[in-house]
């Protein structure tokens, strides 16, 4: 056996504060990476193109962050239950370490690789929480039960120390000519394209991939942006948000780097506004957490409701209104604006989620499930617990102690597109109508023919009241 350890890349995919990968590098100077193209998620009916481009093109920049630290990053397109420990065995690995992961299915899978890897004797890390600043063991309640409510959670979270990043990968080791050709019998392929794997995607990303890219659009935001965040996050108009999901969801940046810079933000401001601001936007990577500390906890997210009134909720689930709410056609132009900017860029402002995940389920009374996969078919940073738990909370459905939050379409365009800039970017038909018909919704059936914009297909007043009314007696049935 020799001393190569194999570091497993999932959603890390980085060289720089990965802590898992600094301690492989501390055991050994011959680090080699692997990245395994997994079949059982590929295959699922709810992978997105831009996001499988935008993972394609950051593992080609970790394969050059690799070779520049002197060692390199193999593929395999396989089942990594078995891929993982054959490269290991045919490779004579001393070790398999890889950062945890939250989700079930990833649970799933690294109980059986660790299994194959204890039969052979090959080492591995144990739990390595890389993708968070505070483990789900170490968030507890007073008396030692998972949080279910973000105040407390965020009370605690951020009361705690969080750790420093840690060392890039340098000086390595990868492997000799002899061990590559035993690497590619054992499986290793060379890196494809998105379009090799049939995804298609020809328009442009959010966000460019790679490690480099991620940090400076890091740098470029707290030292331009997270000032004025508090305000301007909720104007879809206005570039006022990180847009750094992506890179989070695939690990292209460290969540201590992320923290580091805020930390050092909070120490350069000069107002109570400024802190206030970039206090924000720590909160929203503490909801991040949250719901990837409430997967973790409670995979039965991932199935539906967590709520016992939405449990057998009797949704309508109307087809013909969902493909219009899919194509954005429902004739409510801040959500209609929202849907296509997501069918367009693969993306969508967090302001705009959640006023058009409302609309689906509480305007069409849809199974958020429906909308919740839409959006994983999607969006570049589609991730299972930031989504689940976004849908959930805008559904009432989940974790959250007001249950009947309503979003007013009209209301919400008023207060957060009160030009129109956003409609009007996404929904061109109506550029030329007049500002307040626009951001009121209170556009008469004779223009929006004269357009071909559609006529709303549900009346917003009276769906919230039939929600309402199906809430109650489901409280009601659920009490008997």
């Amino acid at each position: 056996m020799s001393d190569l350890i194999l570091f497993w890349h999932r959603r890390d995919l980085r060289i720089s504060d990965n802590t898992g990968l600094t301690a492989a590098r501390k055991q050994s100077s011959k680090v080699v990476g692997v990245f395994c193209l997994d079949p059982n998620i590929l295959e699922q009916d709810d992978v997105a193109p831009a996001r499988v481009t935008y993972m394609i093109g950051s593992l080609q920049s970790l394969q050059e962050r690799y070779a520049q630290a002197g060692s390199q990053l193999l593929i395999l397109h396989a089942h990594p239950t078995q891929a993982i420990p054959k490269l290991a065995i045919a490779l004579g690995a001393r070790a398999v370490f890889w950062n945890w992961d939250v989700e079930p299915y990833s649970q799933q899978r690294d109980r059986a690789v660790t299994e194959a890897l204890k039969e052979k004797g090959i080492q591995f890390l144990e739990k390595n929480w890389d993708q968070l600043l505070h483990s789900p063991e170490d968030i507890r309640t007073g008396s030692n039960q998972p949080y279910t409510v973000y105040t407390p959670f965020w009370k605690n979270w951020s009361s705690k120390p969080k750790a420093h990043p840690v060392e890039i990968l340098e000086n390595a080791e990868g492997l000799t000519e002899a061990e590559k050709e035993i690497a590619k019998a054992s499986g290793v392929i060379e890196l494809p394209s998105a379009k090799d794997l049939a995804f298609h995607w020809d328009g442009e990303l959010v966000i460019e991939p790679g490690e480099a890219v991620a940090q400076e659009r890091l740098e470029e935001f707290c030292a331009n942006t997270i000032n004025e965040y508090k305000e301007q996050r909720n104007f879809p108009a206005v570039e006022g948000t990180s847009r750094l999901s992506a890179a989070l969801k695939f690990g292209v940046i460290g969540v201590r780097s992320v923290w580091q810079a805020t930390v050092e933000a909070l120490e350069n401001s000069r107002s109570d506004e400024t802190e206030a601001s970039i206090r924000t936007w720590q909160q929203e990577l503490a909801w991040r957490e949250f719901y990837q500390h409430a997967m973790y906890n409670f995979p039965e997210l991932a199935e539906g409701a967590f709520r016992k009134p939405f449990k057998n909720f009797p949704w309508e689930n109307n087809e013909e209104h969902f493909q219009a709410w899919c194509e954005g056609r429902t004739g409510y132009p801040i959500v209609d604006a929202a849907m296509r900017q997501m069918n367009e860029l693969g993306w969508m402002h967090n302001r705009c989620r959640m006023i058009v995940a409302s609309f689906l389920t509480k305007d069409l009374l849809m199974n958020p499930q429906k909308g919740e996969k839409y959006f994983m078919q999607k969006l570049i940073d589609g991730d299972l617990s930031a989504n689940n738990g976004g849908w959930q909370w805008s559904a009432s459905s989940g974790m959250d102690p007001k249950p009947l939050r309503i979003f007013n379409p009209a209301s919400q365009t008023q207060k957060f597109d009160q030009e129109g800039e956003y409609i009007r970017q996404w929904v061109p038909e109506l550029r030329s109508m007049d500002t307040e018909y626009l951001v009121t919704g209170k556009i008469s059936p004779l223009e929006r023919h004269a357009v071909g914009y559609p006529d709303p297909i549900v009346d917003h007043n009276k769906q919230q009241r039939q929600f309402k009314e199906l809430y109650q007696r489901q409280k009601m049935n659920e009490g008997r």
